[in-house]
């Protein structure tokens, strides 16, 4: 039994506008599990599902509580349903035991007659491979997965990174060719790409099994299974090795805010009942995902659920998780017609769902407890609080959240003002506002502003220009520059200012052109926009390597000063006028001229460090697609006289759309 109910919270010593909602704090904060401890309990996928035992014999064991009768089925017995009948137990599980053995690849499914005398068949829940064949059905087949030779694993897993620069992946779409690429192409192409950039953490999209490509893997049917479209599980296991051994840390994207309504190869109706892993009527269905949502109270469902984070860190190496959804987790509304004010009242109350929010706390305390090297992450716009504090403090466990304004607002900002227009305090605003001790994750942009009916950052700045005059020979447009500029400069104040980690979505990096789109029948099964075009960087005549070659100046500049776990940053200057902003983080000096128009000579700009500045990162350096007005050996030398808040103050030339980084001697 694990019980934590702490005498004081926390969270209530740190915030002392949480004390009227103290009573809903503890009571989320006993957590029991049972069945031998929580090792045992949250390692189902040894005792449900196939389990292959040392003499060759295959156990099958499946929770179905309304079926009366059950058969494996399969290649193997020819799909007779009388060779291989199964045993009911008193908590509604069929077992049957192989001892013949099962072949590899050899497709199952578990055949269950009713009460009402119907007979269905089902992909077994815990089903570790699935595959699908066009020519007879867009259903996918469970297979048996137990290859002769299984991956072994070379390569530890990286420590906990003390800072987070996350490359988000979808290994589908990361080839420039129009096609599914696979896990093997990743990580032989892909992976020495993230590495040189400086990237310490990918964050893999797309690998439970679903079915429609282009749902982007958040219509899950087959939890226990990595997508087949892109290969089989050993050779993800191969891919996750090979990032091991470049250090790189590997986290899942994981899906369980909810699941497709798939019935024929995924959990819906698994019994013949809508309540078999869900919760029946419409409290058990997402109105605007169109799937099912599951049963969180249910000890059966979370005995799945966490089983299922714990076969991913076990079995595959995987080191976290992003949780996708949590809001709609959080929440019996779901976020739905919902506005988040930051009013607590709106965080504590009857529209809380408490089973939800019980199983994250159970998820993250016991996966953190087994595994402590590994890192959660909440997808929450909601601002929770108290998510990213631990259980014990009364909290909900996850280390970071992702910083889900701030892409929002550079797209608004984008969108609807003119470069003149922009307000820098709201820009500093945005990026700051954060809850103390609960890390976040900063992005400029992620997948969801590549998809279609958006665009990418780069895309917004530079639109069709970028068709015709992103390359060296041709001349440099006015559009073309100023969204070089911009680029550079939204990243790395995002990057400097946002929060405690960073993440990229693949290609952005460099401005990738276009949107995202996935074959599908509206686009006439095209794979034109389902791709990664890596070959836009490889090319030296065109611009797209400048803005490479700042990001990855970028993330060393992390690597070198630690700047994102910086405990400390300090806005001196927020100039309305001068559209400037000045910061201090990581002990290096920030410096932003977001005029579109106006450079500055001997600008004054406060520090609290006296002595000798150096550029340590300068956004119009050659290399990066500037016009090299600075001079990278300048020296800059503080003055003893208060400026803004700070003790010193230097003297710089800032010019137009310009950032500067200076560190201290």
């Amino acid at each position: 039994m694990l019980s934590t109910t702490p005498a004081k919270l926390a969270v209530i010593s740190d915030d002392s506008y949480l004390s009227p909602f103290e009573g809903a704090l503890i009571e989320r904060c006993t957590i029991e599990a049972s069945e031998g401890g929580i090792d045992k309990f949250t390692r189902g996928f040894e005792s449900l599902g196939f389990v292959v035992k040392d003499d060759g014999s295959v156990s099958y064991r499946e929770w179905a509580p309304n079926a009366v009768e059950a058969s494996l089925v399969g290649d193997f017995n020819n799909w007779d349903a009388s060779k291989h009948k199964m045993k009911k137990n008193p908590f509604g599980v069929f077992e049957i035991v192989v001892s013949e053995g099962i072949p590899h690849l050899s497709k199952v499914k578990i055949a269950m007659t009713l009460p009402d005398g119907r007979h269905i068949d089902r992909i077994p829940a815990w089903i570790q491979y699935a595959t699908q064949d066009l020519s007879k059905s867009a259903a996918y087949d469970g297979v048996f997965w137990n290859p002769p030779q299984k991956y072994s694993f070379q390569h530890p897993q990286p420590p906990k990174p003390s800072t987070l620069r996350i490359y988000e992946s979808h290994v589908g779409i990361s080839s420039p060719e129009g096609r599914v690429a696979s896990y093997t192409e990743f990580k032989d192409t892909v992976l020495p790409r993230i590495q040189k950039l400086g990237y310490n953490c990918i964050q893999l999209m797309a690998v439970m099994e679903h079915p429609y490509y282009a749902s982007f893997g958040y219509q899950v049917t087959n939890f226990f299974a990595p997508s087949s479209r892109c290969g089989t599980p050993e050779e993800l296991k191969a891919m996750i090795d090979e990032a091991h051994r470049m250090g790189i840390t590997v986290l899942l994207d994981v899906v369980h805010s909810h699941c497709s309504k798939n019935v024929l190869d995924g959990l819906n109706e698994f019994d013949g009942t809508d309540h078999c892993y869900f919760h029946e009527g419409g409290r058990g269905r997402h109105d605007l995902w169109d799937s099912r949502l599951f049963n969180y109270g249910h000890h059966e469902v979370l005995r799945f659920l966490l089983s299922n984070l714990r076969y991913w860190l076990v079995e595959f190496k995987f080191d976290g998780f992003r949780f996708d959804g949590v809001t709609s987790m959080l929440y019996t509304h779901h976020g739905m017609g919902t506005g988040f004010s930051g009013g607590y009242n709106e965080y504590f109350g009857p529209q809380v769902d408490s089973e939800s929010v019980t199983y994250m706390m159970l998820a993250n305390h016991i996966m953190h407890k087994l595994h402590p090297h590994i890192v959660t992450i909440a997808e929450d716009v909601s601002g929770m609080p108290t998510l990213c504090r631990t259980v014990e403090e009364g909290g909900i466990g996850f280390d970071y959240r992702l910083a889900m304004a701030v892409p929002d607002m550079w797209i608004k900002l984008l969108k609807e003002k003119q470069d003149d227009e922009w307000d820098i305090g709201n820009i500093v605003h945005t990026l700051t506002n954060r809850r103390w001790k609960e890390p976040a994750i900063a992005y400029a942009e992620s997948h969801d502003q590549a998809l279609v009916g958006d665009k990418t950052l780069a895309f917004w700045l530079m639109d069709k220009e970028m068709y015709d005059y992103m390359s060296d020979l041709s001349p440099l447009t006015p559009i073309i520059d100023r969204g070089l500029a911009l680029h550079k400069m939204i990243r790395l104040i995002t990057f400097g200012l946002g929060g405690e980690g960073y993440l990229n979505f693949m290609g952005n990096e460099f401005g990738h052109p276009e949107w995202l789109d996935f074959p599908r029948e509206g686009n006439g099964s095209s794979f034109h926009y389902a791709r990664r075009q890596y070959n836009l960087i490889d090319d030296p005549l065109l611009r797209y390597k400048y803005l490479n070659n700042f990001d990855a100046a970028m993330q060393h500049l992390d690597s070198t000063y630690s700047i994102l776990n910086a405990p400390d940053q300090f806005v001196s200057l927020k100039h309305e006028g001068d559209k400037v902003v000045v910061f201090e983080r990581g002990n290096l000096l920030w410096i932003f001229n977001f005029h579109p128009t106006a450079s500055f000579v001997d600008y004054r700009v406060g520090t609290k460090w006296a002595g000798c500045y150096k550029v340590a990162l300068n956004t119009d350096d050659k290399e990066f697609g500037g016009h090299a007005r600075v001079d990278q050996q300048g020296k800059y030398f503080s003055t003893p006289f208060g400026w803004n808040g700070r003790d010193n103050y230097i003297q710089v030339y800032i010019p137009s759309r310009t950032a500067l980084v200076l560190r201290h001697e």
